[in-house]
């Protein structure tokens, strides 16, 4: 089971608490973890990632164990610590402008 921590915006948009657990089929990955997302939360489509091509939204950031996953290919395995359910994938909706 991989914990997944929502960005408030979202936790409202998919009626859901501050975390929620996912099953994920295979290995453990970013993009694993996000097809089980938006096939549970089907509200939550289009919101981290793009419809077409599943590249990441701009302004949404992935981080596992206190690092940055953002830039990290969706096919990267996950830390054994996220994969086993130690530490929550947090999903965090960045901030622009100065």
């Amino acid at each position: 089971m991989i914990r997944v921590v929502l960005p408030t915006h979202l936790r409202r948009l998919a009626n859901v608490g501050r975390e929620i657990e996912l099953q994920v089929d295979g290995p453990a990955t970013i993009g694993a973890v996000l097809d089980a997302l938006e096939a549970q939360y089907p509200m939550l489509r289009g919101t981290l990632r793009d419809h077409v091509t599943k590249e990441r939204r701009p302004f949404i950031r992935f981080f596992a164990c206190q690092e940055d996953w953002s830039h990290e290919p969706q096919e990267a395995p996950l830390p054994e610590a996220i994969a086993t359910g130690a530490e929550p994938l947090w999903v965090v909706g960045a901030m622009a402008g100065g």
